[in-house]
């Protein structure tokens, strides 16, 4: 079977083993048949994939993600890159991918009633980074999570962290919802919607997050520094782990101080495949 017709989770799938390849042998600097051999196409094949995937060679994909270019962007002034009035001098074509969101918190009533009178549906969807599990109110996204052996049955969180409310299965909303966040087009007339549950706390790292532009960096002593908590890098780390909402609000931009690029609760192949993605789109680095 012709790899250019395998689902998008397939693409996804050989994209990760490819990723995986390229930062365990980055020192070697393998060529395009060795990684192509590891995914298991013919170098033509795997190099039309990966540049119809991500828009760039997998040379130029492994320079996206190395610790030096983390720590090149992290230095160019990443508390700046936090500030509302230096993202509007951005250019077009620096905004490409990005969508203009909306955060709600739950108000302190509402908390307590911890969803009751609120339905959700659910489901799960394709997307460029494999599975999606998706949740949606009326009033905007209260979940998103992708399927791994890293993260917890989606399912099982959404319940735990909306224990009162209505839920309901709808396969048909959750790709609709998955087909506009991960959508090539920005439509800020459209913002997305987003609903979230959580302390005051983390409210205010999510909103935090929410202003690092797509492919850019910040470390979490830069997102403590933003919410003016200082000292509070590992409640900062703790209130980016406990993200609902992933790829919508972008906890993988996240990344250590030292430009490690840390942990991630869905694998870390995939916030190196999403980095990447967003950095190829935002730096108009195409194939070479």
């Amino acid at each position: 079977r012709d790899a250019e017709n395998e689902p998008m989770t397939s693409d996804y799938e050989r994209i990760a083993a490819a990723i995986d390849y390229l930062v365990d042998h980055a020192a070697a600097g393998p060529s395009l048949a060795e990684v192509a051999a590891h995914a298991k196409l013919s170098p033509f094949h795997f190099q039309r994939l990966f540049a119809r995937w991500v828009g760039l060679t997998p040379k130029r994909l492994l320079q996206v993600i190395t610790v030096e270019r983390a720590k090149a962007m992290l230095a160019d002034g990443p508390l700046s890159l936090l500030d509302a009035s230096d993202r509007l001098g951005l250019s077009s074509s620096s905004r490409l991918y990005d969508h203009f969101v909306k955060l709600e918190a739950v108000t302190p009533g509402e908390f307590k009633r911890a969803g009751a009178g609120l339905t959700i549906r659910h489901g799960y969807a394709d997307s460029p980074f494999g599975t999606a599990f998706v949740a949606t109110t009326e009033r905007g996204i209260c979940a998103l999570s992708f399927a791994g052996d890293e993260a917890q049955d989606p399912m099982a969180e959404l319940a735990e962290a909306w224990p009162a409310a209505r839920l309901v299965a709808d396969e048909r909303a959750a790709e609709s919802t998955a087909a506009r966040v991960f959508s090539r087009q920005s439509d800020s007339s459209a913002p997305l919607s987003v609903l979230v549950r959580g302390t005051n706390f983390q409210v205010a790292v999510w909103r935090a997050l929410l202003e690092i532009p797509p492919g850019r960096l910040a470390s979490y002593g830069d997102i403590a520094r933003a919410i003016d908590k200082p000292k509070a890098v590992r409640a900062v780390g703790a209130a980016v782990g406990a993200n609902p909402c992933a790829f919508v609000i972008p906890c993988h931009r996240v990344i250590r101080g030292n430009g490690q690029i840390g942990g991630y609760r869905w694998g870390l192949t995939r916030k190196y495949a999403i980095n990447a993605w967003e950095a190829a789109a935002t730096d108009g680095m195409l194939s070479e």
